[in-house]
């Protein structure tokens, strides 16, 4: 049971994902069912959970926990883990408001951490070639969900643009 407990809260970004999609799938079968309401309910429990509550458990252990964070990403603790904690602040407190907010402010929610979170794989990759840098926080599962969490983003946003077009 540790181990399990461990391995959710070391992958917390996946977590949240999973998270995500099973209070989507909650909210949707208590919902009325009307076009689009399935994607409407994953994709607003995907910025709550997978942005969301993510990006604030990330400012969390980036400012209060640095040591910790610095060291599961293979990295010395810096004046760096600060800065990245309070843009995970500014991604989580946007997520929040996008939640069922208007897809303008859903654009923006997405946008930024995806495009942090894509560089962040770059980042990791050059640390894998370069450095040698295999710990789980740069080449483990946080380097897979900083792939997947914005391609998954950027799927809502089609569906949900290609929804109000068609209504």
């Amino acid at each position: 049971m540790a181990s399990v407990i461990k391995f959710i809260i070391s992958n917390y970004s996946l977590s949240f994902l999973i998270l995500g999609f099973v209070l989507g799938l909650i909210a949707y079968a208590r919902s009325p069912k009307g076009p689009g309401a399935l994607t409407e309910a994953l994709f607003a429990t995907y910025l709550l959970s997978a942005l969301g509550f993510s990006y604030l458990l990330n400012f969390v252990m980036h400012v209060f926990f640095q040591e910790t964070a610095a060291a599961y990403i293979g990295w010395q603790p810096s004046p760096f883990e600060t800065e990245v904690g309070f843009a995970s602040l500014g991604f989580a407190a946007v997520a929040f408001l996008a939640f069922k907010g208007p897809y303008p402010l859903r654009v923006g929610a997405v946008l930024g951490p995806s495009i942090f979170l894509l560089g962040a794989a770059g980042g990791h990759v050059y640390q894998m070639i370069t450095a040698h840098n295999f710990a789980p926080g740069n080449a483990g599962i946080i380097f897979w969900m900083d792939i997947i969490v914005p391609l998954i983003g950027f799927a809502f946003l089609y569906l949900q643009r290609e929804r109000r077009r068609s209504s």
